[in-house]
């Protein structure tokens, strides 16, 4: 053997979880394909755990189309920290993997709100991403407005309806001052989301709403252009990409809804850089690092933001594991500064292990 070859360093076992039960199911799994794309071979050794519709955890040979069809094996990801990874069913009994991170490429409901950190936090893995509490703070659009106002960070008005409220619970929907945006509080990709111009509108878009989650949001328009900006780092050594701006031709942004959304929005134009005075990128940047701090994010996040007329930054909303998909804002924005996505999950997994060390 080669003294090359008796030198290298053994490859890192990555757990790979993909799929889920909700609404963006489709969507991570076309961001777990692009990782399958990039992610170095030679450094890693990837275990894809893909999570059905119907809530079935697999272990499958990679996150191809047909995953759900081909064939697999039932595995967990042990929360006994003495496994230290995945407990796989082989020929009737349970066979232990142990993993060295896990990287989690699921997006929304039981992805990015805290629920499965809570997983990795009982099985001792590293994991990508935000921790159980800033995941489930940005993951609801109210607690994440709440907590960076009162860092000094501009928000939009909000109003919040709880699963017994009515419309009539926030006043005279008459005077609330339209257009509004009415949300459901904890999801994610624009899925419920309606833009309201009159009263009459209103309990319609609430009934809307509901169908993701029982707590609702209604959300003072804000008129201004939408602004991204990509950050990944722990505490105060934070890299962003390039600053992304979208730009509507009509309507409202809704991301991951088309029919084939890798040929493009059928209302929006992706812009990175984004189209606007380097004062304003620089202003961009350093509020998005404000947030991203205010909410305690670490690994990554995209924050998206509105930029005023007056030159006014107001948070939009916070994706604690965004797309990574071919036509994803995330990548992109990072390749634009030079970060290829080999790049990011190298530096992400490289994270994940930092913080677990401290």
């Amino acid at each position: 053997m080669s003294e090359s070859k008796m030198s290298k360093s053994p490859r890192l076992k990555v757990g790979v979880i993909f799929g889920g039960v909700f609404e963006e199911h489709p969507v991570s799994v076309k961001s777990a394909q692009e990782v399958a794309r990039h992610l170095d071979a030679d450094k890693y050794e990837a275990y894809w755990i893909g999570i059905t519709k119907s809530g079935d955890w697999r272990l499958c040979d990679g996150p191809e189309a047909s995953w759900e069809d081909g064939a697999h094996r039932p595995v967990v990801l042990s929360p006994d920290r003495s496994v230290h990874g995945l407990l796989v069913l082989d020929e009737g009994k349970y066979e232990p993997v142990r993993l060295d991170v896990v990287l989690p490429v699921l997006h929304g409901k039981l992805g990015e709100d805290g629920a499965i950190q809570g997983l990795f936090e009982l099985s001792g893995i590293p994991y990508v991403g935000c921790d159980v509490q800033s995941s489930a703070l940005c993951m609801d659009k109210s607690l994440a407005y709440t907590v960076v106002g009162e860092a000094g960070i501009p928000t939009p008005n909000f109003w919040i309806l709880g699963p017994d409220d009515t419309v009539q619970t926030i006043g005279d929907a008459g005077a609330l001052p339209y257009p509004v945006f009415v949300k459901p509080a904890r999801s994610g990709s624009s899925f419920g989301v309606s833009k309201v111009t009159s009263a009459d509108e209103l309990a319609e878009a609430v009934a809307t709403a509901r169908q993701y989650d029982q707590k609702v949001l209604v959300e003072e328009g804000v008129v201004a252009e939408e602004i991204g900006c990509s950050i990944l780092g722990n505490g105060t050594d934070l890299v962003t990409g390039e600053v992304d701006h979208v730009a509507l031709s009509h309507g409202f942004f809704k991301i991951h809804q088309e029919d084939a959304p890798e040929t493009g929005s059928e209302n929006a134009t992706f812009i990175v850089p984004a189209d606007i005075p380097a004062e304003a990128q620089a202003l961009v940047k350093a509020e998005a690092q404000r947030v991203y701090r205010a909410l305690g994010c670490r690994g990554l996040a995209r924050v998206d933001m509105f930029l005023k007329a007056d030159g006014t930054v107001v948070l939009n909303e916070v994706n604690t594991l965004p797309g990574l998909t071919s036509y994803s804002r995330y990548p992109r924005m990072m390749a634009a500064a030079g970060i290829s996505m080999t790049e990011l999950l190298d530096r992400a997994v490289a994270l994940a292990l930092e913080e677990t060390a401290r």
